[in-house]
């Protein structure tokens, strides 16, 4: 990438978080103040950024034009299949991809493996939020207004021994999943089924899907699928990328 390029995207990002100065952006780009203004003047000339009443910068009407129709050119199961067609051959299990619907998680791709057991999960089906791997890990990181709509009327059926029987139990370990950063079914719709996820991030940094690795108890545990975390995170944040997320 050429160093101008390099230049104008950094600036994008960085006032994408809140207006910034001139100063600021010399600062960050480690450039003379001059440099910087002239950068932002083509940025402003093109509609990419604009200039604030405060002599502040922020992101311009036409880039949020712009990313507005590009993102209806991102289909998440698009992007992230051939990912997670990778991951399970080198993991050996099934693989489901879950998408945030309104106020419902649906299953939205599903990639088993030669030879292993068929899973109840189908894609389109409505996820049971505190049964499953990927509805856990979308929702904790919900905002309080979309976990309660989300969770109005909710129905805590119980399915085996582990089963989260209660919004009580819910709510403690979705607080569990934020500080760990992965959700996991411990055989809790199926009792022979085990599973970890992990969130997947759009480019505002809002969690609106999450993958997990499945598999049956007998062919590998919770302590088994756990040691898989690290490529399961590589897989999440390559996703989350590709729809535009910046850490």
């Amino acid at each position: 990438m050429s160093q101008s390029i390099h230049r104008a995207a950094h600036v994008l990002e960085h006032v994408s978080v809140r207006p910034r100065t001139q100063s600021e952006i010399a600062e960050l780009l480690g450039v003379h103040r001059s440099t910087a203004l002239r950068i932002l003047q083509a940025l402003t000339e093109s509609g990419l950024t604009r200039r604030n009443a405060d002599g502040s910068y922020s992101i311009g009407y036409r880039l949020a034009g712009l990313a507005a129709v590009a993102a209806e050119q991102f289909d998440l199961r698009a992007v992230a299949r051939p990912v997670l067609t990778q991951l399970g051959q080198a993991c050996g299990h099934t693989i489901h991809l879950a998408a945030l619907e309104g106020s419902e998680v649906v299953y939205a791709d599903k990639i088993e493996q030669p030879g292993t057991v068929r899973m109840y999960s189908q894609v389109g089906q409505r996820v049971r939020l505190h049964t499953s791997g990927v509805g856990k890990a979308i929702l904790a990181y919900q905002d309080q207004e979309q976990v309660e709509r989300m969770l109005a009327d909710y129905e805590f059926d119980t399915f085996t021994e582990t089963t989260l029987a209660s919004r009580e139990q819910l709510d403690a370990e979705l607080v569990a999943i934020r500080e760990r950063g992965w959700a996991q079914d411990d055989g809790e719709f199926e009792d022979y089924v085990n599973c970890v996820a992990m969130p997947i991030r759009d480019a505002l940094g809002n969690v609106n899907g999450a993958v997990s690795i499945t598999a049956i108890k007998a062919q590998a545990d919770l302590t088994a699928l756990q040691e898989l975390l690290p490529r399961l995170e590589d897989v999440t944040r390559s996703i989350s990328r590709s729809v535009g997320w910046r850490p």
